[in-house]
């Protein structure tokens, strides 16, 4: 039964045209990047995120999702760059999404504010395998190959980022061409999101608790979905939060991280688990994330400069 759940799972995936495609995470304030390349560089450092989703476990064939980000600044020409690639799975679908950010930043307040201006440019990959179960006969529906399928086709975005010691904030847009995989019968559909978050000291002048609430929007133009989340992080050292997604789920999360008393580098580790609220909570006992984070600083060595007098030789 489990099978025939997933095959017709991957069907209405193929046939729908304005499904949100981009994958998801609960953890999204650990990932920026992605969604909107205004954010490449912004924080200073060169980083590396990877986030690690296991949707609706109990599902054959259930979500599986798979994100690397990398991002540094330049600051010899006020800008960032970035690179995001995704792996994701749902069933016999495939997906490869690649994109190469680039920011342009303008520093704001005296230079303790950064709005960057971005944009990438990518692929998206889409394949269909063969390997799925059907109560009924499919042979006359070309939406679903017999042999698999796969199609590539070009992805752009935009996106305007704002960060603060205290906020940050960002407006932007994926798939921008609404690229048509005719070999697949899968249309890229253009999203759009919003993302907001906080850092509120909840002793005036001390950072020892540290509250930091989140949300992100995020729409195709035909669904809409918020997130909401909260999280406390104490000694600058453990977070616990938790987020809520529309009609889907309550996550708790839990954290830790370390950094260098020098700043020159840090590290996190996270972890969530999706409790489900929709319809999908008879069948899967939720969803399991893991989030890894590392920071550093390239520090030039300081030149050296030598000076001889004729006189003291």
């Amino acid at each position: 039964m489990r099978r025939i759940v997933t095959a017709f799972a991957c069907a209405v995936t193929v046939s729908t045209a304005l499904a949100q495609q981009d994958p998801q995470f609960t953890q999204y304030m650990f990932d920026r990047l992605s969604i909107n390349p205004g954010s490449a560089g912004t924080n200073g450092n060169m980083c590396l995120t990877a986030l690690l989703r296991q949707q609706w476990t109990g599902f054959d064939g259930a979500p599986k999702t798979g994100l690397l980000n990398f991002q540094m600044p330049i600051n010899a020409i006020h800008s960032g760059v970035g690179l995001s690639v995704y792996l994701d799975q749902l069933g016999q679908q495939k997906n490869t999404l690649a994109r190469l950010s680039y920011a342009y930043h303008v520093r704001l307040q005296g230079g303790i504010s950064t709005l960057g201006i971005g944009l990438y440019a990518g692929m998206t990959s889409r394949s269909l395998g063969n390997n799925w179960i059907s109560v009924d006969p499919v042979s006359s529906d070309e939406a679903i190959p017999d042999n698999g399928a796969s199609a590539t086709g070009f992805d752009l975005g935009l996106g305007i980022y704002y960060t603060s010691p205290t906020l940050y904030a960002g407006i932007s847009s994926t798939q921008l061409p609404q690229t048509e995989l005719g070999d697949v019968s899968i249309k890229n559909a253009r999203h759009y999101y919003v993302l907001a978050g906080y850092n509120w000291n909840i002793r005036q002048g001390s950072d020892k608790f540290v509250l930091q609430p989140s949300a992100l929007v995020k729409s195709d133009g035909a669904s809409t979905q918020l997130d909401i989340s909260a999280s406390l992080l104490y000694n600058r050292m453990v977070w616990l939060g938790v987020s809520f997604r529309t009609e889907d789920a309550i996550a708790p999360f839990i954290g830790f991280q370390r950094q260098a008393a020098n700043g020159k580098w840090s590290w996190k580790i996270g972890y969530s688990y999706d409790v489900t609220t929709s319809q999908l909570k008879n069948y899967s006992s939720g969803s399991h994330e893991i989030m890894l984070n590392y920071c550093f600083k390239i520090v030039k060595p300081p030149k050296v400069f030598e000076y001889h007098h004729p006189f003291f030789l």
